[in-house]
């Protein structure tokens, strides 16, 4: 027994020598024309490998460096560089046939610039296009399918890469992604093929895709159709690069979603989960996170696109969203946004997060308790400068931690108004305009029954300035006392005692946490004919 075993030892020995003295007499340096002109070929770019060096025992052909030219239309540095790559070929045809079947790629920590042209196509658009005289062939759409190079490489693997996406002529800071990892099997141009990706957020996060993509589209690579379940985590479209700083619109989003691409038209549906999520510069981060579905299209050439309904439930209600976006310029990813946001009865109890983020401020910490909001906005225009308009609609809430009537002077001390720390609000009706300049309000109509009814106007700057005039009518209102109402009316409609109501003069300044009520009263006597003293003589 022990004579068989070192036998077979010695037999072990002989064969792992052998194996190790195989790269002794291959000289693997003279295989790489050969490489170098085969992937050339096949991807339409002029590929440049370094030394070679040849791996028995993983059966590859190593280089430690690689480079990928770059449409010469888009870049004359490479479109992709790498310190190392192993390329996996079958042993026996090479060493005995000197034939070099590869049968993969495993790059380590490429560099992939990605630059998009002002008419929406990319660099890697040309990728796979005939090769005629060593440059990409302008007719490759000509080319009948036999005339391409064939290549099929059982697996593609990426490590730790690192891709840089910018335009061209440059208008914002390129986006950088690292970490890329990428995985291909049964990869080839005339086919599908399944991958899988992963790399890291700028600004943080992590996006992960999987599915198929293929076959290659000769014509133009970026429209090759695909299939692909997308995850994303953690992603910060302004530190991303999508949206500008100065817009004020910022929030952290995890995204669920599968877009599948006929080289045209990119379909997408899924679920957003949006945390921190902030409208308007200066403005409060909602407290609580929201959760939308939303299905959409996407045009590849023409970067735009559009949301076919966005949904989110707040409690029993939905509030939709849909419209368009374009871009603001070509070869931006600023966009030009078109879109519709409505919702019908929302309960104001579970709606206080969207009132938030909304910029809609209450003194002295006051919140407003039940009733239902009822909204249609248009949101219009760039994200540096957003334009959201349209009606808004308040019933049957109140106002609690606020004595409004405390706030009011010049009509207190004479009327004798009292409304307590929760005001009733019957119904609201306005309508807004928000900008970055700030908050115009107008066609405002309201019935607070402490008060009465209430018309007017007004802005709220972008400091937070409030500047209001409203006219109080007053002959409803339950907080002030039946002498305070009589007088009132008197002043303001002396010698006709047919009219139903009268209207006091509010004007509203400070600060929506600290609001100054000033009823003009003053400016109602002077403007009348008489004067309180000739009332009261009247009376007597």
């Amino acid at each position: 027994m022990k004579r068989w075993m070192k036998m077979l030892l010695v037999l072990v020995g002989l064969v792992v020598l052998g194996l190790a003295s195989i790269p002794l007499f291959v000289n693997a340096n003279t295989f790489r024309p050969t490489i170098e002109a085969q992937v050339t070929r096949a991807l339409g770019r002029s590929v440049t490998l370094g030394d070679l060096r040849l791996s028995i025992f993983s059966a590859s052909l190593i280089a430690k460096d690689l480079s990928v030219a770059d449409d010469p239309d888009f870049s004359a540095a490479p479109f992709l560089t790498a310190k190392e790559i192993r390329i996996g070929v079958f042993l026996r045809p090479l060493i005995f046939s000197r034939k070099v079947d590869i049968r993969s790629f495993q790059i380590t920590s490429p560099q992939i610039t990605l630059i998009r042209a002002m008419n929406g196509t990319w660099n890697f658009s040309s990728i796979g296009r005939l090769l005629a005289g060593g440059t990409v062939a302008d007719g490759a759409s000509k080319a009948s399918a036999t005339d391409f190079p064939v290549l099929d490489v059982r697996r593609l693997v990426i490590e730790d890469g690192r891709v840089v996406v910018a335009s061209t002529p440059a208008h914002d800071q390129p986006r950088v992604y690292e970490n890329v990892d990428l995985s291909a099997r049964d990869l080839s141009f005339d086919a599908q093929f399944p991958f899988d990706l992963s790399a890291d957020l700028p600004g943080g996060g992590t996006v992960h895709m999987s599915g198929h993509v293929g076959a290659l589209n000769r014509v133009d690579a970026a429209t090759t159709p695909a299939d692909v379940q997308v995850s994303v985590k953690r992603l910060d479209p302004v530190a991303a690069g999508f949206l500008v700083p100065d817009a004020g619109l910022s929030f952290l989003a995890d995204i669920e979603m599968r877009s599948a691409c006929d080289g045209h038209t990119l379909t997408t549906n899924g679920t957003m989960h949006i945390r921190n999520l902030r409208l308007r510069k200066g403005g409060a981060v909602a407290p609580g996170p929201l959760d939308f579905s939303y299905s959409g299209t996407h045009l590849l050439k023409e970067n735009s696109g559009h949301i076919a309904d966005a949904t989110t439930r707040v409690g029993g209600a939905v509030i939709h969203m849909s419209g368009t976006y374009q871009p603001v310029a070509i070869a931006t990813d600023e966009r030009e946004l078109n879109f519709k946001l409505a919702g019908q009865g929302l309960p104001i109890n579970e709606l206080q997060h969207f009132l938030t983020v909304a910029g809609v401020r209450l003194p002295n910490g006051a919140v407003l308790k039940d009733g239902t909001l009822g909204l249609d906005l248009a949101i219009v225009g760039s994200a540096k400068s957003l334009v959201i308009s349209g009606p808004i609609a308040l019933d049957n809430t109140r106002l609690v931690g606020f004595d409004i009537g405390s706030k009011i002077h010049g009509i207190a001390a004479l009327s004798g108004l009292k409304t307590g720390d929760t005001t009733a609000i019957e119904k609201l009706r306005a309508n807004l305009r928000i900008t970055n300049t700030g908050v115009v309000v107008d066609q405002i109509d309201a019935v607070i029954p402490a008060v009465g009814e209430l018309r007017g106007n007004g802005t709220v700057s972008s400091g937070n300035k409030l500047d209001f005039n409203l006219v109080a009518k007053i002959n409803s209102a339950h907080g002030i006392g039946k002498a305070g109402v009589g007088l009132l009316i008197k002043l303001n409609a002396p010698g006709d005692t047919s009219k139903n109501m009268s209207g006091v003069p509010l004007h509203v300044i400070g600060t929506p946490e600290d609001p100054y009520i000033t009823a003009d009263v003053g400016s109602i006597i002077q403007k009348k004919k008489n004067s309180v003293a000739a009332l009261f003589g009247k009376k007597k």
